[in-house]
Order: C-alpha cells, then sequence, then structure tokens
C-alpha cells in the first residue's frame, strides 16, 4: 500500500510539474493560432495574398541583412519555401535572434556603467606579447571587443570533473566573508544545491551579501515555480533570469547559459558544470557524466564579478558604486602570478559574435595539435572549413564528443557533421562510458580555453556566455593529461561508423538544414 501511494504522489508530481503545464499551455497556444490562421484564410481567401506577400518582404529584408550567417538564411528560404504563406509571420516571432528591445535596452544601460571598469593593464598584455605573440592577438580581440582584459597575478586551478570542482566550492563559500555571486544555467534541488544552500542561508544571516542568478528556463523542472522568492524570504537575494512565460514569445530564445561563482571578489569558480546532482554523478541519466571547471584565486576574478553585475544591475539596479568588489579589496595578500589569464562573456545584445570568433581564432592559429571536447557539434561552414583546413595543413585536430546522447535529435545532428570532418583528416572520438559535457580547448600546449560555450548555434548565437582563456599556465599540463585520460576511455570513430541507411541520410540533410531555426 505504501508503495502505491508513493508511485501516485510521483505521478501526480509528473503530471502537474511546471514542466508539464507550460509545454501543455505553449502546445495549446500553437494549436490555436493554427487553427486560426486557418479559419480566416477560409472566411477571407484574399489574407493568402497578404500573407504571401509579407513573406516576401521578409524574405527580402534578410537577405539584405549582412551581419547574420548564411546557414540561419538558408534556413529560413527553406521554410518561405515550404509554407510560403505562414513564413513571414513565423519570422516575425522567431527569425530575430537579439534579444527583445526591453531586455536589450536594460543590458545596454547596466554596461554603459560597468564595462567601463575593465580596462586593459598594459603590463599583461606586453608580457604575453614577448611570450606569445600570435596568441597575444586573440588577447588583444577580446580585450577591445569585449572588452575583457588580460589578467596576471592570478593562480589557475583546473578540474577534470565536476565532483572535483564542487570538493573546492564548498571550503570556499565557509570562507565568504563579504559577499557570494553565484549565476547558473541550472540550480537544481537534490545533494549539490542542499549543501550549498545551507551555507548560503548561514552567510546571509552572518550579514554576507549573497546573490544568486539562475536561468528560468533552464532550471524549470529541477526546481519549483517562484523558487526565488524562498531564497529572498532566507534573506538570500535572488533573482530568476527572464522568467519564462508560458506565451509563444521570441525573447524566450535568449537564456543565460554561463556559470559563475564568486567569491569576496578574489576567488572564481566557472567551466561547463552547473549546480546539480547529474553533475558531480549524484544523479545517473546519460551514464558517466563528465564535466570540466577552473578555479580563478586572484586579479583575473574580477572579469567573472563585472559580469555578474553587469546581469543583477541590468535587472535590478541596486550597486551604485562597484570599487568595493574588486579582488584587491579582500584578499588576504597578492597572488603569485601563473601564466596569464582572460575571462570573456558573449552576449546577443551585441552583433560581434565574441564565441564563434574566439573559436576561430584558436583554431586558426593552431600550429601542431588543437584538441576540443564538446557535448555537441553542429556547425556552421566558418568553423567546418577552418578545423578541416588546419587538419589538412598539419594540425592534430581531435575532436571529443559523448556516447551516450542527453538529446537523440541534438546528438544525430552531431553526428552528421562527422564525415565531412572524417575526410578532412579531423579525428573524432565518442566517450563510451556516458555522457561527454565539459567545453574544453587547448592549442599546442600553450592556449587553453575553459568555459560553457557550446559548438551550436544556441551557444554561439543566441545565449548569454562566459569562458576563459589560459595562456601559458601550468593548468595546461592538467588539461593535457585529462585529455590523454579522455581519449582512453574512448573509441575513434572512423568512416564506417557514420554509414547510415537512406531515411538516416535524409533525416540528417534536414536536421543540418532546420539546425540555425533552435
Amino acid at each position: 500500500m505504501r508503495k502505491i501511494t508513493l508511485l501516485a504522489k510521483r505521478l501526480y508530481r509528473a503530471v502537474f510539474s511546471r514542466l508539464v503545464i507550460t509545454c501543455l499551455l505553449l502546445a495549446s497556444q500553437v494549436v490555436w493560432m493554427a487553427f486560426l490562421f486557418l479559419r480566416l484564410t477560409e472566411y477571407a481567401p484574399w489574407i493568402n495574398g497578404i500573407c504571401i506577400g509579407f513573406s516576401v518582404i521578409m524574405c527580402l529584408l534578410l537577405i539584405r541583412l549582412d551581419h547574420i550567417q548564411p546557414e540561419f538564411k538558408i534556413s529560413w528560404m527553406a521554410l518561405f519555401m515550404i509554407m510560403p504563406v505562414q513564413g513571414g509571420i513565423l519570422y516575425l516571432l522567431w527569425g530575430n535572434k537579439r534579444p527583445a528591445f526591453r531586455l536589450r535596452r536594460r543590458l545596454e544601460n547596466a554596461s554603459m556603467r560597468i564595462h567601463p571598469l575593465l580596462r586593459q593593464d598594459p603590463a599583461p598584455a606586453e608580457e604575453l606579447n614577448r611570450q606569445d605573440p600570435r596568441g597575444a592577438l586573440t588577447a588583444r580581440y577580446l580585450s577591445r571587443q569585449g572588452p575583457y582584459p588580460v589578467f596576471s597575478n592570478t593562480q589557475v586551478k583546473y578540474y577534470p570533473l565536476g565532483e572535483d570542482m564542487f570538493a573546492d566550492m564548498l571550503p570556499a563559500l565557509e570562507s565568504a566573508e563579504h559577499f557570494i555571486f553565484i549565476e547558473y544555467f541550472i540550480i537544481g534541488l537534490g545533494k549539490m544545491w542542499d549543501q550549498i544552500h545551507e551555507i548560503l542561508k548561514r552567510k546571509a544571516a552572518q550579514g554576507v551579501d549573497v546573490r544568486v542568478i539562475y536561468d528560468d528556463v533552464g532550471s524549470v523542472s529541477v526546481l519549483p515555480i517562484g523558487y526565488w522568492s524562498k531564497l529572498e524570504e532566507e534573506g538570500i537575494h535572488s533573482l530568476p533570469f527572464n522568467p519564462f512565460v508560458p506565451v509563444v514569445n521570441l525573447v524566450m530564445n535568449n537564456r543565460d547559459h554561463r556559470k559563475i561563482m564568486v567569491i569576496d571578489g578574489y576567488t572564481a569558480f566557472s567551466g561547463g558544470a552547473n549546480l546539480a546532482d547529474e553533475y558531480i554523478n549524484q544523479l545517473e541519466r546519460f551514464g558517466h557524466w563528465r564535466d570540466t571547471g577552473i578555479r580563478l584565486r586572484g586579479d583575473a576574478a574580477w572579469s567573472f564579478t563585472i559580469m555578474f553585475l553587469e546581469f543583477w544591475n541590468a535587472n535590478r539596479p541596486t550597486d551604485h558604486e562597484f570599487e568595493h568588489f574588486r579582488p584587491e579589496t579582500h584578499r588576504p595578500a597578492p597572488f603569485a602570478a601563473d601564466g596569464l589569464v582572460q575571462p570573456y562573456a558573449d552576449s546577443p545584445v551585441d552583433r560581434e559574435s565574441v564565441s564563434q570568433n574566439t573559436y576561430l581564432e584558436l583554431i586558426n592559429q593552431a600550429r601542431y595539435s588543437l584538441f576540443i571536447t564538446t557535448p555537441y557539434l553542429i556547425l556552421n561552414n566558418e568553423i567546418q572549413t577552418a578545423l578541416c583546413l588546419a587538419a589538412k595543413r598539419g594540425v592534430d585536430v581531435r575532436i571529443y564528443t559523448p556516447g551516450i546522447p542527453d538529446k537523440k535529435i541534438a546528438f544525430q545532428l552531431t553526428r552528421s557533421y562527422f564525415p565531412p570532418l572524417l575526410e578532412g583528416g579531423v579525428k573524432i572520438f565518442s566517450y563510451t562510458p556516458g555522457f561527454l559535457h565539459g567545453k574544453t580547448w587547448l592549442v599546442d600546449d600553450r592556449i587553453a580555453a575553459v568555459g560553457s560555450i557550446n559548438l551550436d548555434y544556441r551557444s554561439l548565437y543566441l545565449h548569454f556566455e562566459c569562458s576563459t582563456l589560459l595562456y601559458g599556465c601550468s593548468a595546461l599540463k592538467d588539461i593535457r593529461a585529462d585529455m590523454i585520460d579522455l581519449e582512453s576511455k574512448c573509441r575513434a570513430v572512423t568512416l564506417n561508423d557514420c554509414r547510415t541507411s537512406f531515411f538516416g541520410t535524409l533525416l540528417s540533410a534536414v536536421l543540418r538544414t532546420m539546425a540555425p531555426l533552435f
């Protein structure tokens, strides 16, 4: 009887969960809109002509926009051909990849106040130019376009697994005396968050400034509705980013995919792992979950503090000055230099594809080796060509992908890019024990990138993202060792593995055509 009661409770929670209710509401809206559109065209056939004319106008405007990538244009052209009547309206609803006006305006206003605080100290930039002139050009691009400077006086620790990083997060949080900033795509109830939550409650009660940002869509299935208000009652200032409203709405495309934790201004954690149990293998969903992360202690933590404060003050403008958040304000003593460090963020608010351009920079400057881990491999023509060209000029290009998918369509789409890459000389490996979620790059053992940025359209063009470039740090040896260990647990993918049926090939072609729309 007890088992039946527990099963009934679980079934009730599943059926009436926020995610299920949200999906039903969205589905009902889509059905209603389709029904209304069909009835209108039946009642007044001339509406078809107006809609087709509108689609033609939208198509011409799309062609005229120079800053939009060709793959995105081709996808919409295909949709206009398939749905000439509805295509223009769909593009009006979903085609504009920039955030809605109000969100964009708030973020731009916050950036104008906060970005001037990110000034490049000439000394680290000059040191990088002496050590690595080609890497210094990439750093200069990020410093000018971000604007995210290069820092010295920072100690770096690399984590090959989420549970390793979590073990260091807890004592760091316990040591907080002034402020804790947390910003994650997913915060999920469970063992990981419960332990962090307990520390945050205790620190807030002690007078520490504790602030939490989580993405409302990312956490929709793992947090109860209105969870931010519970945190506020506990003294933890909380902000659900871009709150999800179950209405068909363009602005829902833009999510906060960043992973940031800053403690007292001089300690920062970042990487690919969210604050939920699967990221530390306390919950098995797709086999063994392999993720990566870093800890920065020193000057470079300032960039992550600025990223957080920009988002916070765009939505809740509570800070009037920012100097007391600087790393040197609260740290016990300066940290010794360990190479050079450059955290950076990317935003769909501007028209600069910082994530894509930085990845292209890393590919194009590789001379000997380029190792990449990514959960999704959904490439545009520029990145695919750059990877194949690097392999053809003799660079050892290796890409590590999951062996067990978390999303079957994304997995199928990822595998559809394998044949042209393999034919171009790129080596591809599949992590057989489970799901590979890390987003780590290693170039010639001299530059690495560790962050939240996937190789897919959503990360490169729609999401708010962050990553960190490491130049000549001792952590590069740890990243190299992790890549070697990872490969020992992978299976090399061959062209024979990519052969599929006619219908499989057709499905892959359709998915690749539609990929930029999702």
